[in-house]
């Protein structure tokens, strides 16, 4: 009597290497003591292209090059969406904004801001950004004979947040701007704890932090719709972004966006808008007080071009230098240090399998900082930024705006920013770093330095 033969098992699918991690939560606790942005560095480093860990049981594969990031961001964009957890937990503070959102809303959405960044509106965001920026160093006065310095990093913070309030609705958030900035800062941080936590309860339970957090979020939700009601009572058009967004008419359907959907978008810009530049303008001090030879070619641009007035945005192509030192601080520190996506269907990146339901993320910080691509990559060089040298290197390996069809909608604008305040600061001051106190980054919703940043003024 012949035996039935036993059916083949299917093979297992192969799984790139990484880090085993803890059998139940896997590589949570690392990533939590290291940050984000090192753990990331360091799985590059040791395990290379693409690695594989795990957060409790949800599957993370790091890619770590160019052609993967490309196949990820632009090639097979439509197969990766934003159904990633820290996008979820995101949309707790943010709501459903382009950074969060995604699929026909998200395009819909896309194309209704589009026009709101054409370069033909940065003329008058750039005067409110120079002209903020001059009422800072007015302030900064007072400053000048402190020997134990003061927190830059406080500082530009305020600053940012007043050039998103003035842009983007026309109020100047400058009284407001302690009170706004700790409830923004708050629902930022919490929402970083959240993704750090194995477990969170929901914001339905009165925790004493679930209470701050709703807090936090109705006195932002208070501002932003107190200025929605006036414009929509007032039907009035003052040129900043929110006019342009409440103007914005869906070319196939004739909508307009909705108040909750203007809330979710001005709360994503004044992130986008005062998070992230702030922290690429306070990286970008901190390495210039390390590299003097930087800094004073830097000087030498700024005195050739603007010989000491303030700068306005028909001199940018003129300040090169200046733009190559931004692009260069934001290489060594991206604010968004890590972009995720999750896969829709199954694909394959670099032989292996990528199952349907899989976080595929990738990490400007570790991208900057790999050898192949970058020539000591720790070294502070904007040179690196020379036409020649920008057209010799892989497109997908400088991502700080991250790229393809959903790259960053305000990257000019930013740019712009960084670029006019370092600029209109720069002529004025030299900035010295306080000595003792440590500089450490870590890795929050965006890249920041924990314990601010202390200087000291030296008038240039």
């Amino acid at each position: 009597m012949l035996k039935r033969a036993k059916p083949e098992k299917p093979s297992p699918q192969p799984v790139p290497p990484g880090p085993p991690g803890h059998f139940l939560f896997g590589s949570a606790r690392e990533l939590r003591t290291r940050g984000g942005h090192a753990f990331a560095l360091n799985n590059m480093h040791q395990y290379g292209p693409i690695c594989h860990y795990h957060i409790l049981k949800w599957p993370i594969y790091l890619v770590s090059h160019p052609d993967y990031i490309k196949h990820v961001l632009q090639d097979n964009h439509r197969n990766y969406g934003k159904n990633v957890f820290s996008y979820r937990m995101l949309q707790l503070i943010l709501g459903n904004g382009l950074v969060t959102s995604d699929g026909d809303f998200w395009l819909r959405q896309r194309r209704l801001a589009q026009p709101a960044f054409h370069r033909q509106h940065l003329e008058g965001f750039a005067t409110i950004m120079t002209q903020a920026t001059l009422d800072m160093l007015d302030r900064w006065a007072a400053y000048t004979d402190r020997e134990q310095g003061f927190d830059l990093a406080q500082e530009l913070t305020r600053l940012t947040l007043r050039i998103a309030g003035e842009t983007l609705f026309d109020i100047d958030l400058t009284d407001a701007a302690d009170d706004v900035g700790r409830a923004l800062s708050f629902g930022l941080s919490e929402t970083m704890a959240r993704l750090s936590r194995p477990f969170s309860l929901p914001l339905s339970v009165p925790t004493p932090n679930n209470r701050r957090f709703l807090a936090a979020r109705r006195a932002l939700d208070r501002v932003v719709y107190a200025v929605i009601a006036e414009r929509r009572q007032n039907q009035s058009d003052k040129g900043d972004l929110l006019s342009l967004f409440m103007l914005a008419e869906d070319e196939e359907t004739g909508e307009h966006m909705t108040d909750q959907q203007l809330r979710d978008e001005v709360m994503t810009m004044m992130l986008a808008g005062h998070e992230t530049t702030a922290n690429a303008l306070i990286w970008t001090w901190y390495l210039l007080a390390q590299h003097p030879d930087v800094e004073a070619k830097l000087t030498a641009e700024l005195a050739a071009v603007l010989g000491g007035r303030v700068p306005s945005i028909t001199d940018l192509p003129n300040l090169s230098y200046t733009l190559k030192v931004v692009q260069e601080s934001m290489r060594l520190y991206p604010p968004v240090y890590i972009i995720s996506r999750s896969a829709t269907q199954d694909d394959e990146i670099g032989g292996y399998p990528i199952p349907a339901g899989t976080t595929v993320s990738m990490s400007p910080y570790a991208m900057h900082r790999h050898p192949d691509y970058w020539d000591d990559p720790e070294r502070f060089d904007p040179e690196r930024f020379n036409a020649e040298a920008v057209g010799a290197r892989h497109r997908f390996v400088y991502i700080p705006f991250a790229a393809g069809p959903r790259q960053c909608i305000g990257n000019t604008f930013a740019l712009t920013e960084a670029q006019l305040v370092l600029a209109t600061v720069a002529q004025r001051y030299r900035l010295r770093l306080v000595p003792d106190h440590p500089v450490e980054a870590v890795a929050a919703i965006t890249l920041r330095p924990r314990n601010g940043v202390r200087v000291t003024l030296q008038p240039v």
